[in-house]
């Protein structure tokens, strides 16, 4: 999908606006597909992001305790 990295600000915020546009009804049957892959996508980055920042946190914190 996406190839340029994105920040997990911009893709929280892009995920959320897909979802709005989905509960207002305003996204076109012919593209609500597309959206909702995006959306998968988009998920899946932000998880990612999340987990590499729970391993960075533990390791600073085993750091900060060694």
């Amino acid at each position: 999908m996406e190839t340029q990295e994105i920040s997990y600000q911009e893709a929280y915020d892009e995920l959320q606006a897909i979802v709005r546009e989905i509960e207002d009804n305003s996204v076109s049957v012919d593209i609500l597909s597309e959206k909702i892959k995006r959306s998968m996508f988009l998920i899946d980055y932000c998880k990612q992001k999340l987990q590499k920042i729970e391993i960075d946190v533990d390791k600073l914190i085993e750091d900060i305790e060694a």
